[in-house]
């Protein structure tokens, strides 16, 4: 059975300093739980182009996610290659401006690979989404492009 996170925070941070934030996986690390950040394989055009894998570590996970999704100042989107007993998971991170900043709008959609892990997977992981969404929010109040 499909799973699906969503996560919604606001930041005051324009919709470009939050995805330039997105953009440079090295910047992952200074502003989420994640551990480490290796660019895999650059993408199209770009070393974080569409097609990059980028690898993520924290603690003993490693998690391979593919660029899908480059809307410059709107969306970013990965799909997980590979790390998790997941099925096909993809995340996008719509940005939206409101008043006052932009509303991050992480969300996330997978198949367990185990069936009957898939409350298991969406409580860890929305837990996680969030911990990465309000260091994305909290990185975007301190940063400038």
């Amino acid at each position: 059975m499909v799973q699906r996170i969503s996560v919604r925070v606001v930041t005051p941070a324009d919709a470009d300093t939050v995805y330039a934030l997105l953009r440079d996986g090295a910047s992952w690390p200074r502003w989420s739980p994640l551990g480490s950040f290796e660019l895999v394989r650059e993408g199209d055009g770009e070393p974080e182009g569409l097609g990059a894998v980028r690898l993520f570590r924290t603690g003993r996970v490693r998690s391979y996610e593919k660029i899908v999704a480059l809307e410059p100042g709107r969306r970013f989107g990965y799909a997980l290659e590979h790390g998790l007993p997941l099925r096909d998971y993809v995340a996008y991170v719509d940005l939206s401006p409101v008043e006052g900043g932009t509303e991050i709008h992480w969300h996330s959609t997978f198949t367990p690979k185990i069936p009957g892990t898939g409350w298991f997977y969406r409580r860890f992981l929305g837990s996680f989404i969030k911990r990465v969404a309000a260091g994305l929010a909290a990185a975007g109040r301190t940063t400038t492009v």
